[in-house]
C-alpha cells in the first residue's frame, strides 16, 4: 500500500507546483500558448517602450474595463483591433508578462506603425430628433510619408446652416523631422437653410452679420503643424473661402483668413485604474484685406476638456468661450443647441443666425455605460444681454468596435424651462 501511495503523492505535489503561477510563470508568455487564461487577473495594460498614443475616450474606457478583470484573449484581441483602427497601424499585438502579485499578469501592446495603404472610416455619424442626420465618411491612402484623404459630408448640426459636399486633403507626415507636418485641404459645400434662419435674414435681425445667405461655399486651406513639445502643438495656416450668392447675377464674396491653433493634450494613467485626461485649445481666425478678403473680422475660441476616471466611474467637464469682432459670415458664427452643446434646446429657437459671443459648460457623470449630463450656456451678440440656458439628460455610451472609434451614444435631453418639457432624442456613432 505504501508503494502505491508514494507515487500518487509525488504526482500530486508536482501537479500543485505546476499550477502555481508565482513559480511556474515565465517573464513573458506568448498569448496563444496561454490556454488557462481565465485563472489570471489583468494587473495593467501599457504599450511596449512606454509609448503614449492619442486614443478615443471609448478605447481608453475599454482598456480600463479590462484592468482588474479576468484575463480574456478574446477581449484583448478586440481591444487590439480597435487600437489598430484608431491609429491606422499595420498591426497591434499583445504579449503577457508576470505581474507583481500571484495570478496577476501585465499586458503589453505592441503597435506596428507602418501605415496601411488604404483605409475607410466614418469619423462622425449622429441623429438629432429636431435637426436630422449628420454624417462624414472618409477614404484615405498612404504612400510613403504622404496621406491622401477624400470625404463626403452632410452636416446639419454644427453650423447655423446645413452644408453638404466633399472635402479633399493631402498630408505630408514629416518635413525633414517628425515635428513638422504640412497639409493642404480643399472643401466644396452646398448650403441649405432652416426657415427660421431665412426669416431672420429677411428682417435684418443681426447688424454684425457679414454677408447674407450664400448658395455654396468653397475653401482652400494650406497649413503647417509644429510639435513644440510632446503635449503641445501649433498649427499655422491660411483659409481662402469664397461664398457664392443665392442670386447668380450677384457678386460672390470672400472670407480669407489667417488661422492659428494652439493645442495641449496630456493624459495621466496609473496601475490602480485611475486615469486623467486634459485637452485644451485656442483657435484664432482673422480675416484681413491683406489676403484680399471682402469681409474683415477676428474670431477667438477657447475650449477645455478634463476627464477623470476611477475604475467604472468617470467625471468629464468641458468649457467653451468665444468672441468675434467685426462682421463674420454665418459659418463662422457661434451656435448652441445641437447634439453636443445645450442638448435638448433647438439652435434655431436660441438664435437662428448664431451669435458673436458664446459661453458654454458641461458636466457629465458616467457609471459603466450610463451617462448623466448637465449643460449650461448662452449665445448672444455684442451689445445685448446674455440669457443663460440650462439642459440635462441621461443616456448610455458604449464602444462597439465598429467604424474606427466605435463609441455609440443614445441619449434623451431636456431643456430646463418653465411651462413644458420637450425631450430631444440623440443618437450618435464615434462620440
Amino acid at each position: 500500500m505504501k508503494l502505491v501511495l508514494l507515487p500518487m503523492l509525488a504526482a500530486a505535489v508536482l501537479f500543485a507546483q505546476s499550477t502555481e503561477p508565482a513559480v511556474g510563470l515565465p517573464d513573458q508568455i506568448p498569448a496563444p500558448e496561454l490556454n488557462i487564461n481565465s485563472r489570471y487577473t489583468v494587473e495593467s495594460i501599457s504599450f511596449v517602450g512606454q509609448h503614449h498614443y492619442r486614443l478615443s475616450t471609448a478605447a481608453r474606457d475599454e482598456m480600463h474595463r479590462l484592468i482588474g478583470a479576468k484575463l480574456s484573449t478574446e477581449a484583448l484581441n478586440r481591444l487590439a483591433r480597435r487600437i489598430r483602427g484608431e491609429l491606422r497601424a499595420a498591426e497591434v499585438t499583445f504579449k503577457l508578462t508576470r505581474g507583481g502579485e500571484a495570478n496577476h499578469v501585465k499586458v503589453l501592446l505592441d503597435v506596428d506603425n507602418r501605415k496601411r495603404n488604404f483605409d475607410l472610416s466614418i469619423p462622425t455619424f449622429s441623429y438629432n430628433s429636431r435637426q436630422g442626420w449628420t454624417g462624414l465618411a472618409e477614404a484615405a491612402t498612404t504612400i510613403g510619408g504622404n496621406t491622401f484623404t477624400a470625404g463626403a459630408v452632410s452636416d446639419g448640426d454644427t453650423l447655423a446652416e446645413r452644408y453638404t459636399g466633399f472635402k479633399l486633403r493631402y498630408d505630408r507626415l514629416s518635413l525633414g523631422t517628425d515635428r513638422i507636418r504640412l497639409a493642404f485641404e480643399f472643401d466644396s459645400y452646398h448650403e441649405l437653410y432652416d426657415r427660421a434662419t431665412l426669416v431672420a435674414l429677411g428682417t435684418g435681425q443681426s447688424s454684425s452679420l457679414g454677408a447674407g445667405a450664400y448658395r455654396s461655399r468653397t475653401n482652400f486651406e494650406p497649413s503647417a503643424t509644429f510639435i513644440l513639445a510632446k503635449p503641445l502643438t501649433l498649427t499655422l495656416g491660411m483659409s481662402f473661402e469664397e461664398l457664392a450668392p443665392q442670386v447668380s447675377a450677384a457678386r460672390s464674396e470672400s472670407a480669407n483668413t489667417v488661422v492659428n491653433t494652439l493645442r495641449y493634450h496630456r493624459s495621466w494613467e496609473s496601475s490602480d485604474a485611475n486615469n486623467q485626461e486634459l485637452d485644451a485649445g485656442y483657435n484664432l481666425r482673422a480675416a484681413t484685406t491683406l489676403l484680399g478678403s471682402d469681409l474683415t473680422y477676428t474670431r477667438h475660441l477657447v475650449n477645455v476638456r478634463y476627464k477623470y476616471r476611477h475604475q467604472q466611474q468617470s467625471v468629464e467637464v468641458t468649457l467653451t468661450a468665444g468672441m468675434i469682432y467685426g462682421n463674420a459670415p454665418l459659418f463662422e458664427r457661434f451656435i448652441l443647441g445641437d447634439s453636443t452643446t445645450l442638448r435638448g434646446w433647438n439652435k434655431y429657437d436660441l438664435d437662428p443666425l448664431g451669435g458673436n459671443r458664446v459661453v458654454h459648460s458641461s458636466v457629465t457623470y458616467g457609471y459603466h455605460i450610463m451617462r448623466v449630463f448637465y449643460d449650461a450656456g448662452s449665445v448672444w451678440d455684442q451689445g445685448k444681454s446674455p440669457e443663460a440656458r440650462h439642459s440635462t439628460g441621461i443616456g448610455i455610451s458604449s464602444g462597439l468596435g465598429l467604424f474606427q472609434k466605435g463609441a455609440f451614444l443614445l441619449a434623451v435631453a431636456f431643456p430646463i424651462r418653465q411651462g413644458r418639457a420637450d425631450p430631444v432624442f440623440i443618437a450618435g456613432m464615434n462620440y
